[in-house]
């Protein structure tokens, strides 16, 4: 998938572009274009590691326990593990 984006992004991309085509590159930029960079992101991860990525958003929605700390952690560190392995090596 190296390059490319899933159809399930494209749409969070194209307003993407949009947005740094209409706005000039510097701070203001970045804080306009910010939410559909993040969503881009988000949306990315998912496609890439959907499990893992489910399992951060359940489990770190409330973390009102020692117990969902813990498991909050883990499933962190399980989707990180997920996006290292996706990673280009070069």
């Amino acid at each position: 998938m190296s390059g490319e984006v899933p159809a399930e992004c494209d749409r969070i991309y194209q307003s993407l572009l949009q947005c740094h085509r209409r706005v000039p590159a510097g701070p203001s930029r970045e804080a306009a274009c910010r939410h559909l960079n993040r969503s881009l992101a988000e949306c990315m991860i998912a496609f890439i590691c959907p499990e893992e990525s489910a399992a951060v958003k359940t489990l770190c929605a409330n973390q009102a326990t020692a117990v969902k700390r813990s498991q909050c952690q883990q499933a962190q560190i399980s989707l990180a593990t997920c996006i290292s392995l996706h990673q280009d090596p070069s």
